[in-house]
């Protein structure tokens, strides 16, 4: 069983000065790929996906994550490069090169400055999903403001795991060949038995505003480090997938970010 995707990385280079806000660069990238991406005919199967989702989901999630953080608060001068980049979780990648190019030309960020796109690779990635045998212990890092729905404000490891469960599965169902082969009552009762042993995140509060409808919506939420300690071997690849997916609320601007990393057993002390 494997979670499969694409990898699309957008190169730019700066014809004027392209400047990003803090904290808004997936924000500005997405709405306005979305007001020039209107007029294409796909628009409404990327960004108005019909339909119920998975176990009665309201709204089915976007085919597609920004990843643009490390864009905020920068300015590019012109002749300086840039990149971006977009993971796709549909077969259909062709209307991003496209409209990215056109959406360059008309100007990028607050300023509206342009740029030209000099590449846009596309790279298939498969996270395979079986257990990885001997990992007791891992870091996770949130990279992005994620907001997670569960009992406590800290990130426990059941509520995470949930998160990334579900939303690994519901786009393998939506878009791929179908949901997670996997007993989820099950695994969320031994997802319980996995401790938190470290916590370091603070909360950041950003806010969007919608072109759509004039609301002002909050795009914050905890960034920072958990460890965790446990039985991961099951856990572990689908959160390496969830990695790319991104978890919690608004993956699509790139909230949700997280890096996973397998640590070493902790020492045991011997007396002689």
């Amino acid at each position: 069983m494997t979670f499969e995707f694409f990898a699309l990385r957008f190169l730019f280079r700066a014809e004027d000065s392209v400047r990003f806000p803090p904290g808004k660069a997936g924000n500005v990238l997405r709405g306005a790929f979305g007001t020039l991406f209107r007029r294409h005919p796909d628009y409404e199967r990327f960004f108005e996906p019909a339909g119920p989702g998975p176990s009665g989901l309201k709204d089915r999630p976007r085919p597609f994550v920004f990843r643009a953080a490390h864009l905020d608060a920068r300015t590019f001068g012109p002749g300086d490069p840039f990149h971006f980049d977009v993971n796709v979780f549909s077969v259909e990648t062709d209307p991003f090169v496209s409209v990215f190019a056109e959406l360059a030309r008309q100007g990028l960020g607050p300023g509206r400055g342009r740029a030209e796109l000099l590449s846009a690779e596309k790279t298939q990635v498969s996270i395979p999903l079986e257990p990885e045998p001997g990992v007791g212990r891992i870091a996770v890092a949130f990279l992005t403001p994620t907001e997670l729905k569960g009992p406590t404000p800290d990130p426990e490891f059941a509520t995470l795991f949930a998160r990334a469960r579900d939303r690994v599965s519901t786009l393998r169902a939506l878009y791929g060949p179908g949901p997670l082969a996997i007993d989820f009552r099950a695994m969320g009762d031994r997802a319980r038995a996995v401790r938190m042993t470290r916590c370091r995140v603070r909360h950041e509060e950003v806010e969007r505003r919608s072109s759509k409808t004039g609301h002002v919506h909050s795009l914050g939420g905890f960034t920072g480090e958990a460890d965790y300690q446990g039985e991961l071997a099951e856990f572990l690849p689908i959160l390496r997938a969830a990695a790319w997916t991104g978890v919690g609320r608004h993956t699509v601007w790139g909230n949700g970010q997280i890096a996973v990393a397998a640590l070493p057993p902790e020492p045991t002390s011997s007396r002689s």
